[in-house]
């Protein structure tokens, strides 16, 4: 028997049937379909890889330098030393970091000894003068009697070699007379030039022996920079070269070279570099310091070093056409500057378009939506100017 349904108003209704499943199926695959050519961007278009700020390259007047260390010294040292032997020190006059003027007074011995001595020395020369004095005269007379025939050969002989000896121990006497002068004022020790004092090892009471250090002096008070240089470089560096030194991230020192080292260290292979500075400012002698030798600024082809893209061993910058795809472009370094770097050969040029940052998420044939431009200006270049040299 049909089964019958009752509606409301109690007739009978048909029970309806649900469609099969592979129907259903069917009609969701062709709303997905829809759906799908809806959302197609149309044939030929491509879609954006990544959106990016643009730069093109700059030339700019880099001052080229090379970076060295090294450290501050006395252009020239003097040593200051006792002159004169087993005398007490009686006073001194000079201490570290004095700036002293030639011939002041740094430090005294005591002068008895020296003056008694000295008094000695001057009775001996009037003794001498006494004795040379009568033997000339002795001399004189036996000559006067040899020519009447009074005197002998023999006894003139005697009188001449007696009046020979009294001046040579006359002129013994007076040479003593004068050392003994030189030690009493060498007890006064005296500065040998303007400078800085650097170091004092004088001290009152010690009893020195001579050629003992005194004082160390900086003469002049002039420091030089001794800057260690690759010896590939040395070569390039020519006296009146100037120099920048950088004692604190804040102040900069300027110097001058004086000299380069004919010679390389053949365990470093370092050479010398001999920098003037003529206002060392707040540098001492003993620093390590770090400086820049400057050369005359060249031109320079430059991009942000962002821009740069590290692959398979090589630098990349991703150049962009004018239709907004990439062209990853090889290229060679050189210089750097600040956030710059140089770029060398013909391979990009300041009409060239390149991607800012980010080049490491493109690749070959992309393309891209172009947020900004702009250019690598000249205030990339820092206040020391670029570092190294082309390879």
């Amino acid at each position: 028997m049909r089964s019958v349904s009752a509606n409301v108003f109690g007739r009978p209704m048909k029970r309806r049937r649900l469609p099969p499943l592979w129907a259903m199926a069917l009609g969701a695959a062709a709303l997905l379909a829809g759906c799908t050519r809806a959302s197609r961007p149309p044939e030929g278009a491509a879609r954006a890889a990544l959106t990016v700020e643009l730069v093109s390259p700059a030339v700019s007047g880099w001052p080229e330098l090379i970076e060295a260390d090294g450290s501050i010294a006395p252009w020239q040292e003097s040593i200051v030393g006792a002159e004169v032997g087993d005398l007490k020190l009686e006073e001194v006059c000079a201490n570290v970091g004095d700036v002293v003027t030639k011939g002041q007074l740094l430090a005294r011995f005591n002068a008895d000894g020296p003056g008694a001595d000295l008094a000695l020395a001057e009775a001996g020369v009037a003794q001498a003068e006494a004795v040379a004095a009568r033997a000339g005269d002795k001399a004189a007379r036996a000559r006067q009697l040899e020519n009447l025939g009074g005197v002998s050969q023999d006894d003139l002989l005697q009188h001449e070699a007696d009046e020979k000896a009294g001046a040579a121990q006359l002129a013994s006497a007076r040479a003593q007379l004068r050392l003994q002068r030189l030690r009493l004022l060498h007890t006064d020790v005296h500065a040998p030039d303007d400078g800085v004092i650097s170091s004092r090892a004088a001290t009152v009471g010690a009893v020195t022996s001579p050629g003992a250090e005194l004082f160390r002096l900086i003469r002049q008070g002039r420091l030089e920079w001794r800057a260690l240089v690759p010896a590939d470089q040395v070569s390039r560096i020519t006296p009146g070269q100037s120099v920048a030194l950088k004692p604190t991230a804040q102040t900069t020192v300027a110097g001058i070279v004086r000299q380069v080292s004919p010679v390389v260290d053949a365990g470093t292979l370092n050479g010398m570099v001999y920098v003037d500075l003529p206002e060392p400012g707040s540098l001492r002698a003993g620093m390590f310091v770090t400086g820049d030798l400057l050369f005359p600024a060249t031109p320079a082809l430059h991009v942000p070093e962002s821009a740069l893209v590290f692959r398979d061993g090589f630098h990349y910058v991703m150049k962009v056409d004018a239709s907004n795809r990439v062209r990853q472009t090889r290229i060679s370094t050189g210089r750097r500057s600040g956030r710059s770097v140089e770029i060398l050969g013909s391979s990009l040029t300041s009409a060239d378009r390149i991607v800012r940052s980010g080049g490491s998420f493109l690749n070959e044939g992309d393309v891209v939506r172009v947020a900004a431009m702009e250019t690598a200006g000249p205030d990339a270049v820092t206040s020391s100017g670029a570092k190294g040299s082309p390879p």
